[in-house]
């Protein structure tokens, strides 16, 4: 009885479940024919930059064993970098370079990393080891994100980024994701970063999740964690929604990073976000998700404009009251 009792205040307060979600909204609005799209980082981030969208630079990409030996040919320009499996998922595979030191590399955490070290991961990104479903990839060697001084209390070791739930063109839920000491400086919840829920229409912080648990600091370096202006919101609002376009799938997670010297980037794309974005803005996307779809009802086939879509998530998904920040101890 306490399971059905649960189950029907989820539905009251208008939980999206994981069956629902993959039912009613990834398989009714995401064609398959368009999931390589957002699989695969290279292919993505060249579609974005072919509609001027911002992403971090791309220095190279290594596809083959023999290829490796052009690791330091592509690096020897930039003293910090990160590498990526083109078709990782959930960070698995993502190795940061902050620095370089008698010919070893520094990774984010301060560990030092041997050439072989490096050459070896590439080796095992090539092979499948990240990769969805385990098939053979390529390395994506990129620009390494600079992080905002904004973040700099309420992250430890990585650059947060911003995860927006995305529902035919119309933004419908954000959360900023935070790195921890746990989570090895990598933005990803399940390994550890923490969720803390942003109001759509000013691009304010709200109360955090970690682990699933309601938190209103940060376990690392115990500031607050709500009453944060995400800075350059407009534009981030702006192309989350643009991603529509760009990729034809309904319903999407854009994340993004703010990058202290180019503002906000596109960092990738997923067609199957997860829904822990829920706990983070203490709100269901099941309720939100319904009003941008009552709203597309009364609609023609013609899509709205970027202005008047991002002016009724504004208006439908405003927090009416925010937290107020906890002094720091």
């Amino acid at each position: 009885m306490f399971g059905i009792r649960t189950w029907r205040a989820l539905r009251r307060r208008g939980v999206l479940g994981i069956n629902q979600r993959n039912g009613d909204y990834i398989l009714a609005y995401n064609d398959r024919r368009l999931y390589p799209l957002v699989d695969d980082k290279i292919r993505t981030k060249k579609l974005a930059l072919d509609a001027g969208i911002q992403v971090p630079d791309m220095y190279g990409i290594i596809d083959t064993e023999q290829g490796i030996s052009k690791l330091q040919r592509i690096v020897e320009t930039h003293g910090d970098f990160v590498i990526k499996p083109a078709q990782g998922a959930g960070g698995d595979g993502i190795m940061v370079i902050s620095d370089r030191f008698e010919g070893y590399y520094r990774g984010a955490s301060g560990r030092m990393i041997s050439p072989e070290e490096l050459e070896f991961h590439i080796s095992g990104i090539i092979s499948g080891i990240y990769s969805l479903g385990g098939h053979r990839d390529r390395a994506l060697i990129e620009y390494r994100v600079r992080s905002t001084d904004l973040f700099d209390r309420i992250s430890i070791g990585g650059v947060p980024d911003v995860r927006i739930i995305v529902l035919k063109g119309y933004p419908v839920a954000a959360m900023l994701r935070l790195p921890t000491r746990q989570s090895d400086g990598k933005a990803n919840l399940h390994q550890g970063a923490i969720g803390v829920g942003v109001d759509i229409a000013t691009g304010v912080t709200l109360s955090g999740t970690w682990h699933n648990l309601k938190i209103d600091r940060h376990p690392d370096t115990a500031h607050p964690v709500a009453g944060v202006q995400i800075p350059d919101w407009g534009a981030c609002l702006e192309l989350a929604a643009r991603c529509y376009e760009l990729t034809g799938l309904g319903y999407l997670g854009v994340d993004l990073v703010m990058d202290k010297h180019k503002g906000p980037l596109m960092l990738e794309l997923n067609a199957r976000p997860g829904l822990n974005i829920q706990i983070a803005n203490d709100d269901g996307l099941l309720r939100r998700c319904r009003i941008v779809e009552d709203h597309l009802d009364g609609l023609d086939w013609t899509m709205e404009p970027v202005a008047r879509r991002l002016a009724l998530s504004k208006r439908e998904f405003a927090v009416a009251r925010l937290p107020e920040a906890p002094e720091a101890p």
